[in-house]
C-alpha cells in the first residue's frame, strides 16, 4: 500500500508523521512518500502539494497543516474530497470539523498541538528548533503519538481487509493520556497536566501572534508561551522517567507486516 504524507506548514505532528507507522524502516505492507511546501501554507503551496500528491495515485493520504480552517488547507482538503484522507491538524482547525466530514474525509484533532511563538523579535531558527523539540516530547509523552499509530493503523488494517474506517476524533487530555497507558498516577497527573500546558501555548501564542500590538507585550507573551512548553516538556519526560523506574513503560513497536506489539518490561521481547 502507498501511503502518502502531505504538509502544509508545520505543527509538532508534521515532525514524526511520516515515521510513526515504520519506525524501523522494516515494514513490509507499505511505503510512504511525503510531499511538503514547508513552512508555507497559501493557496498556492495547496495546489503544488494538492497535484502532487494525486499524481501518486495513494492508498491513503495523511495531511498535516496548521489551522485546517486556513485558506490553503481547505484547498488540499476539497482536492482530496472523497478519497482515504486523514487530516492531522491542531486546536484552531476544531472549526472545520463539519467542512471535514463534508468531504469524506478523517481527522485527528490536537488541542495541544501548539502554535509557535512566530514573531520576528523572539524566533530565529534556533528558537523554532527548541519549540518543535519541545511539542514534540509533549505530543509523545502525551499518548498522542500512540493514539495516531493506533488510529492510522486501524484505517491500514481496514484497508487490507477491504473496509473504510477513518477517524474523527478531537483529542482531548483525557483520550490522549488514555493511550500513553501510564501506571503511575503521578505520571498519568503529569501528561493530563502537561497536555493542558500545551493548550495554553497555542492560546498565548495566537494572542502573541495576532491580537497584541505593542511589541512588549506581544514579545513577552510569545516568550512565556515558550517557557510554559518547556515546562510541559520536563513533566512527560519525568513523567516517563517513572515509569521506567519501575519497569512498567509501554512500548508499542510494529511487526513487519504491520501489526502492533506491546511490552512493558524492558527485557521482554514484544508480542
Amino acid at each position: 500500500m502507498l501511503l502518502v504524507v502531505a504538509k502544509t506548514g508545520n505543527i509538532g505532528s508534521s515532525l514524526v508523521l511520516d515515521l510513526l507507522l515504520d519506525e524501523r524502516a522494516d515494514r513490509k505492507d507499505i511505503d510512504v512518500r511525503v510531499v511538503s511546501s514547508g513552512a508555507k501554507m497559501s493557496p498556492a503551496e495547496a495546489d503544488y502539494v494538492s497535484k502532487r500528491v494525486l499524481e501518486l495515485g495513494p492508498d491513503l493520504v495523511l495531511y498535516a497543516t496548521p489551522n485546517a480552517s486556513a485558506p490553503g488547507p481547505r484547498k488540499v482538503i476539497e482536492a482530496l474530497r472523497g478519497r482515504r484522507a486523514i487530516v492531522v491538524s491542531d486546536g484552531p482547525a476544531v472549526k472545520a470539523k463539519d467542512f471535514i466530514e463534508e468531504r469524506g474525509l478523517g481527522y485527528i484533532l490536537v488541542k495541544a498541538d501548539a502554535m509557535i511563538g512566530a514573531r520576528r523579535e523572539f524566533l530565529d531558527p534556533t528558537e523554532m528548533a527548541v519549540f518543535n523539540a519541545d511539542i514534540l516530547k509533549v505530543l509523545a509523552g502525551t499518548g498522542v503519538v500512540r493514539l495516531m499509530q493506533v488510529e492510522i493503523g486501524k484505517t491500514l488494517s481496514g484497508l487490507k481487509e477491504g473496509k473504510v474506517y477513518l477517524p474523527r476524533i478531537i483529542v482531548s487530555a483525557e483520550k490522549a493520556v488514555e493511550h500513553a497507558e501510564y501506571q503511575d498516577q503521578k505520571a498519568r497527573e503529569n501528561a493530563m497536566k502537561a497536555y493542558k500546558m500545551a493548550e495554553e501555548v497555542g492560546k498565548l501564542n495566537v494572542r502573541g501572534c495576532f491580537i497584541e500590538k505593542d511589541p512588549d507585550v506581544y514579545i513577552r507573551t510569545v516568550a512565556e508561551a515558550h517557557e510554559r512548553l518547556r515546562q510541559a516538556a520536563a513533566l512527560v519526560e519525568e513523567a516517563r522517567l517513572i515509569e521506567q523506574q519501575k519497569d512498567t513503560l509501554l512500548r508499542t513497536p510494529h511487526s513487519p507486516d504491520g501489526r502492533i506489539l506491546r511490552k512493558t518490561r524492558l527485557l521482554e521481547k514484544p508480542s
